[in-house]
């Protein structure tokens, strides 16, 4: 073969090769499409993988910022008693005369629309100042106030209304209606009220908050730079044994975990002093 000959072969081959090249990274070219598509996703997950200096590891005792403030769902487990929000319960509803005072040490007022909680779901008085939504079979339904326990042979779920609550729902001479009721957060538009038992001093206090929309969970004081939870009792006041705190900020947390501070009021006893905060509606 002539060296001329081989040239043009050499060439020819060349052609075919590039020409080959060309058409396998055409996109135009039927079944190329999966090929071209591949890089792309594996970019994708190349972009959710960790950066290569990545910020330090997240421990137990540091929660992530999102974690910081719980949830509700977290809050009512941690924080609330026997009568939970979004929980709907049943049993008899009766009726007294009620004034509005009772158990939960609340002053008798104006306000008809009250109820005494029966001795379980009272629990010690979480459930004074909660609000609840109470419906008849018949469709009526009401809201009414906790500011009174009614003691056994009071029912596990049962309801004892204001006369004038019961007359909203039914007859008052039925005696006693199957209902249900449930939690709520009315609108209100008053403040919460913060009163000191009688006898207390800066030795020995009790403390008890009013009108909070929703149930109080937690009452805290300052006492030397540090906040300390007070144990509450059974007529509703949570009680400064030593005098810690008394007279100085308190910090309130409902069922929902929303907290609120109180700037220092003085020791008053038996003093009904208003505050400028109240909780959110839920």
């Amino acid at each position: 073969m002539t060296r001329g000959r081989l040239a043009v072969l050499v060439a020819a081959a060349l052609l075919m090769v590039t020409a080959g090249i060309a058409v396998q990274g055409n996109a135009s070219v039927s079944g190329r499409a999966v090929a071209v598509a591949t890089p792309v996703t594996t970019a994708s997950a190349t972009i959710t993988a960790p950066s290569p200096t990545p910020d330090p590891p997240v421990t137990s005792s540091s929660p992530p910022a999102s974690s910081a403030r719980p949830t509700p769902v977290a809050a009512e487990t941690a924080l609330a008693g026997k009568i939970k929000p979004g929980a709907t319960r049943t049993g008899p509803a009766t009726f007294y005369a009620s004034d509005g005072g009772g158990a939960c040490s609340y002053d008798p007022g104006p306000d008809p629309l009250t109820v005494a909680m029966n001795w379980s779901d009272y629990e010690d008085s979480k459930a004074c100042g909660a609000y609840i939504m109470v419906k008849a079979a018949n469709g009526k339904s009401i809201t009414v106030r906790v500011t009174n326990l009614c003691p056994a042979p009071c029912r596990v779920g049962q309801l004892d209304l204001s006369r004038e609550a019961f007359a909203q729902l039914a007859n008052p001479q039925a005696g006693e209606i199957p209902v249900t009721w449930t939690l709520v957060s009315p609108p209100l538009e008053k403040k919460i009220s913060v009163r000191y038992k009688t006898g207390s001093s800066q030795y020995w206090c009790g403390i008890q908050a009013i009108d909070h929309r929703n149930p109080l969970a937690r009452l805290e004081v300052q006492a030397g730079g540090q906040w300390k939870e007070l144990p509450r009792k059974e007529y509703n006041y949570f009680l400064s044994e030593n005098g810690a705190g008394c007279g100085g900020a308190m910090a309130l947390t409902d069922i929902y975990g929303e907290r609120l501070v109180v700037n220092p009021l003085p020791v008053k006893p038996n003093v009904t002093q208003p505050t400028n905060v109240q909780f959110a509606v839920r």
